[in-house]
Parts: C-alpha cells; structure tokens; sequence
C-alpha cells in the first residue's frame, strides 16, 4: 500500500516541482547547446525542432501525472485511517521482539528505535521474506530483517534507485519517453533505456545528466510507492507506449506498483532506498543502442549506464578500477599476446591461437585431473539432436529462440545449447542400480547459442562454447554430500585461480514444479551442505530455478569485479520428464534419481575472459603459453641456446628461442613485454659451464641455474597450484 506517513498529507507543488513552461524551455535550451556541452552535433540539430514538443510533454505529462498519483495516493490514505493502529508484534533476526502499529509503523520507524545509526544506514528491509521499503508501513506480525549498502540486497536497491534518479534527469533534460531502469545484472551500477527519436547521445551530455542526478539527489525526494489498477496505471503512462505494453503485459492477477521521486513517476515494482539524498556520489559511465525488449525488429533506444555510491571516496575507487579494467581489456590483451580472434564469417565463434589453445588445454587438464581424483568419469555426446529430445526437455517450449536449429531428412533437428537432456539419454541407456549412484558424468563438449549479434561481447558472450559441464544423479539422500563434495571442488579451483566467491542458496520461487515436500527436503540438504562447508552464506528467498533450489557463487577477481561462474542446481523434473529410475535395494521397486547440474568454470571462453583480466595478462607459469625464452648472447652461443631449448621442451613446457643477431638487450626487453615467465640467457661462459642465467618476468636481476635445477623449480613452482 502507501508509504510514508510523515508525508501523507503534502500537498502537490507543482510550480515547485516542474519549473515554468518558459523558464524550463529556456534551461533545457540552453543545456543543449552550452558550451560545457560540446558542439551540438548532427543528430541534435535534426532534434532540435522537436524540443518544443517535448517541452510541451514535460508541461502537460508531467503533471498530470503527478496529480494522478497525489489523487490515488490520497485515496489509499483516506482508506487507512479506518484500519490501522492495531498493535503488531516486529521480530528481528536475534529474537528480540518490537512492538508496532498495523499499517503506522514502517521498519525505519523500528530501526530508529533501536538505534539512530542502524536507522541512518538501513537503505532496505525484508518483512517476511519479501523486500520492503523502509518507509512502507507494516501490515501485521512480521519477521524484518535490515539491509545496510554493504549487502547486495542494499546495494542492488540503492543502484536501482539511482536509476530511477536517472531516469529523471533524462525525462526532464531531454523529454524523452523512458522504459527501463534496472541495476546491472553484474551488480555494477545501473542503466535507464529511453527512446529519443532522432537525438543521439554521448559523452558530451553526460555533463549535463549527472547535474539534473545531482540535483534530484541534493533535494532529498521520497520514494513514495502506491499501488494502482490496470485501468490507472494504462491513464498513469498512456503517453509511454513502452509503458503501456509492459502493463498490457502484466499478468491480471499482479499488483502494479508506481514509485514517485520528485516530478519522476515511474513504473516499478520497487523496493526503493528512503530518498534521493543517500545518493552522494553519482558518475554517467557511458552509453549505447539498444532495442526494445531486445528484438532488432523493434524500437531503436538508448541506453545511459550510471555508477553511484553513499560517499565520494568509493566512487573515486571504483573509477580508478574502471580505468585499470580498460587497460586489462581481455581483447585487446589477446590481441597483443596473439591468443585468440574473432571473424565476421563467424560471429561469436573464436578462433583460438597455438598460444590461447595451449592455455584452454591446460585449464581442461587441470580439471580432468580433478576429475580422476574425484570420481567423475567424462563423456563425449552428440552435438545435434532431433527437436523430439528439446521437447521432452521443454527447452523447445523454453528456449527455442536461443537455438540453431534446421533440418535433416525432413525432420527438425537442433544443436544443443546444453549437455542436460543428452545426459538424461545417457543415464537411460541401459537399467539402473542403486549400487552406480552417485553417477558423476562430465562432458566438455561444443554447445552452441543463439545470442543476439548485439550481445557478443569478446569471450564473454558467444555463440558457441564450452563449458566444465558435469551432472550427478543421485538418491536424495545422498544430496548434501555430493553438493558439499562440488563446493569443495569449487573453493580448491578459485583458490588456485586466486579468486575469493560468496555463496547464496536460491530457494523455491513463487512458480515452481513438484511437491513442496521434496523441495523443503531439497533446500534443507543444501543448507545443511552449506553449514558442514563452513563458509558464511545468504539465503536468497524465492529465487530458485522452477525445477529446483540452487547455490548461486560469485567470484571476485583481482580488480574486486564479480562474476557469476561456478553452477550447482537441483533439478527434480528433467528426471521426471525423462522417465529416469533405478532399482532401490528391493529389486522389485523403482525409484525416482535427482540431478545435480554443476559448472566450476562454467564457460571456459569465459573463464579465460576473466583469467586474462584477473591476471592482467601475466599468466602463472603453469598456464603460461610463454613460460620460458632461450635467448643467446651471440652466434658463439646460439648451439647452445637451441639445445637449451630442446631439453626444456622435451622436459613438457612452453619453451621459445631467440638467436636472431639483435642486441641482447632488444631480446630480453622483447620477451618481458611478451610476458615469458623466464627469460634465459646464454652467452659463451654459459655454454661451457652448462649453465643459463635466469631472470624472472617481473624481476631486473639475474640469477644462474644449471639447466637440471631449473627444471627441478619449475616443476615446483607448477605443483603449486595443482
């Protein structure tokens, strides 16, 4: 229902909250143009007639909007006085138990009175499992649990909201008609689509887009939410027509929810912060196109990315992590290394060079190698299936549009976008016994995908990959040692890797399928993996696949980046629609497996991704697709040099050799710019010594080996890591 008390009874301004038709005009106008805006280009002149129209928007929409939301608001507020004031009981987290107001109290009123600090810093709350704004009152009896910036529950929130700021700068700048806002699904800022007509943007207006944030921010807005009926919220947004398809979209037994931020009345199911002042630090990141609802046959848009923080100084971090980001780009690193490319004839498939497949083997062997200590055993399955298979799966229902799909002999057929439903066709090809289970199956092979060419993003999105793809079929009660078995799996792989990673148990969503017996059994095996584990964890309620809970990981690299890798789901209907079974002890009776889908690196192009940028291209030795240079002295030593390189070749490792006639110093700077992990220098007195003079990447100093030593530490150095 409505939020915020202390400010039911305001009144609509709306001389204060949208300026003046003329003097508006005029700003906007002038903003246009300025000169801290640059030069106004080519599209902004072709847009330049249409200001007045959309000047015309901003004086007539705006407000009629806002006095349809004061009206309905007014409405809800009349409707409350009758019921509320009853007594609730408000239970924290440690059991201490509140006292309220039904329908008076809202969680901020509760965290001030238990301390103004918690109060001041609490941007979201949770009542009964459901986020809830803090200025929202409560409805009865409840749990509430508080959520500061420093939870992702506060931080998704505050990046939300700061969307919804800009969303109002750009409406008001700009006119334009606005259509969604979300935080970035990598839990790094934010973005706001709107369509524009002809006007294109770019740096130059971001200038301007922040000041309109930093104002909105400096006048401390409400977030103030009401709920309205299809027929209100259609007359609320007729003249958004992406509004009014999200709404003619909407489910008819969903509430429909509108949030108001000073003159920005927007679409939203919410939950917001408090009000615009908690945003203290605001930056526009950049810009691009994009498509309404992702379809290239529909609107062309444009989307402005934003970053925001509660303070300046974690802003000023995360730009300095942005611009050490830029120069770590994984692109332009495999560019420069000569690890992999990208053709237009292919798009989305990567061309792996010697030196970027060297690495792909390595991190498969490592895994393979796990795979032999840890009881997998990997298979090889067909890459194309009869459409027959995706319908049984219910991908054909699901997930069509994301497949290649064609023809042979007639008949449908598609390639496979996961290894799932050919595992499931594995597990059936012949009886079952519980004496196999668990049966661990592992598979590497090709998937393809078919992503939107505008999504293609170097290795980070593609169309065709591979991925450390494994399924576990199970008895139920051998769910929670097999999860703990992969988190264990998962924590020995990033520890290796250097990668630190939190843990969220994703529990059953709203739509699901299956008893609600099996899935409290389910998440309880989960939680009960997660706690023997002894890493901390969060729950994440009603996030869930449909088919089953699931334990979300998210690594951190070196550049405090987060990426969501490693897979562990639950999945109780796949068996279920592939008939799967096995004899129980009593060989008379037949019993239902459950499946584990479990990913560590999840896609190893995307792994490699991260890894480039984690290691901001200087790889450790035992993924190195350069660990060690030769590089002779002079021709006196280049027979050396080549037997040199021969025994630490014939020794298994990467090994390259110089006896080109360049100066030795143009040779030892060429390979440390190359990132060989050893740089191997030998001269005459090397060559009769049997020796090499060895120096290390990062260092400037020499020390000298015998060549059986060296390969004694590099052999060392390697077990390591594995």
């Amino acid at each position: 229902m409505l939020s915020s008390f202390h400010n039911c009874r305001r009144l609509l301004n709306l001389r204060r909250i949208v300026p003046p038709l003329q003097s508006q005009s005029q700003s906007r106008r002038h903003c246009i143009s300025s000169p801290a805006m640059g030069k106004a280009s080519k599209s902004d002149a072709k847009a330049s007639p249409s200001f007045s129209k959309d000047d015309e928007y901003l004086a007539a929409v705006i407000p009629r909007r806002i006095a349809l939301f004061e009206s309905i608001k007014a409405e809800q507020i009349k409707h409350l006085e009758s019921i509320r004031g009853e007594e609730i009981k408000v239970t924290l987290p440690d059991g201490t138990v509140k006292l309220g107001k039904k329908w008076m109290s809202t969680p901020f009123d509760i965290a001030k009175e238990i301390s103004k600090s918690l109060a001041s810093n609490s941007l979201i709350s949770q009542v009964n499992g459901v986020l809830w704004d803090m200025s929202r009152p409560l409805e009865g009896d409840c749990d509430l649990k508080l959520f500061s910036f420093d939870t992702d529950e506060g931080r998704d929130t505050f990046w939300h909201s700061s969307a919804h700021i800009l969303g109002q700068s750009l409406e008001m700048t700009y006119g334009c008609k606005l259509c969604i806002g979300p935080c970035t699904t990598r839990g790094e800022g934010f973005y706001y689509d709107a369509h524009y007509g002809e006007m294109s943007l770019n740096e130059d207006h971001f200038e301007q887009i922040a000041s309109g944030a930093k104002k909105a921010a400096s006048e401390k807005q409400p977030f103030e939410r009401i709920e309205v009926s299809r027929k209100q919220a259609l007359e609320m947004f007729s003249e958004n027509k992406f509004k009014v398809e999200i709404i003619n979209d909407l489910p008819e037994d969903k509430t429909i929810t509108v949030y108001r931020c000073g003159p920005l009345v927007d679409l939203c199911r919410g939950p917001h912060i408090p009000n615009t002042s908690y945003v203290k630090a605001f930056a526009c990141l950049k810009a691009s196109s994009a498509y309404w609802r992702g379809n290239k046959d529909r609107e062309s848009l444009q989307r402005v990315y934003g970053i925001s923080y509660p303070d300046q100084k974690r802003l000023k971090e995360y730009l300095f992590l942005l611009e050490e980001a830029k120069k770590y780009d994984h692109r332009e690193l495999g560019k420069k290394q000569e690890l992999f490319f990208f053709h237009p004839l292919s798009p989305g498939s990567c061309f792996f060079l010697p030196r970027g497949t060297r690495i792909c083997n390595k991190l498969l062997e490592f895994l393979k190698s796990q795979y032999w200590k840890r009881g997998y055993e990997e298979v090889w399955t067909p890459n194309m299936y009869n459409m027959q298979l995706w319908e049984t799966s219910g991908h054909a229902a699901n997930y069509k549009e994301n497949m290649f799909l064609f023809k042979v002999d007639d008949q449908d057929f598609g390639l496979k976008p996961m290894n799932c439903p050919g595992h499931c066709l594995l597990f059936d090809n012949r009886v079952r016994s519980y004496r196999e289970l668990p049966l661990r199956i592992a598979d590497f092979g090709v998937l393809h995908r078919n992503e939107a060419s505008g999504a293609l993003t170097g290795l980070t999105r593609v169309r065709r990959f591979q991925q450390d793809d494994a399924h576990i079929f199970c008895r139920e009660s051998q769910i929670k040692d097999e999860v703990k078995s992969v988190l264990e799996f998962i924590k020995y792989t990033y520890d290796v890797f250097g990668f630190t990673f939190e843990l969220k148990l994703s529990t059953r969503p709203e739509k699901y399928l299956g008893d609600l017996e099996t899935w409290e059994k389910a998440e309880a095996s989960l939680s009960e993996a997660l706690n023997e584990f002894g890493k901390d964890w969060q729950i994440d309620e009603g996030d869930g696949a449909f088919y089953g809970p699931k334990i979300d990981i998210s690594v951190s690299d070196a550049m405090k980046r987060k990426f969501q890798c490693a897979t562990l789901q639950l999945d109780f209907q796949l068996p279920s629609r592939f008939n799967l079974s096995y004899s129980a002890e009593d060989e008379s009776k037949r019993e239902r497996p459950v499946m584990i889908h479990r990913a560590i690196l999840g896609s190893v192009e995307r792994m490699f991704a991260i890894l480039l940028e984690h290691y901001k291209g200087k790889w450790p030795l035992w993924l190195s697709p350069r660990q060690a240079i030769v590089v002779s002295i002079s021709e006196k030593s280049q027979a050396y040099a080549l037997q040199v390189k021969d025994q630490i070749h014939e020794a298994g490792y990467y090994v390259d050799v110089d006896v080109s006639d360049r100066t030795i110093n143009k040779k030892v700077r060429e390979a440390q710019l190359a990132q060989y992990n050893y740089i191997l220098v030998v001269g005459e007195e090397e060559s009769k010594n049997g020796k090499v003079s060895v120096r290390v990447r990062d260092d400037d100093k020499f020390n000298e080996y015998g060549v059986e030593d060296l390969l004694t530490h590099f052999k060392k150095e390697v077990a390591l890591f594995h």
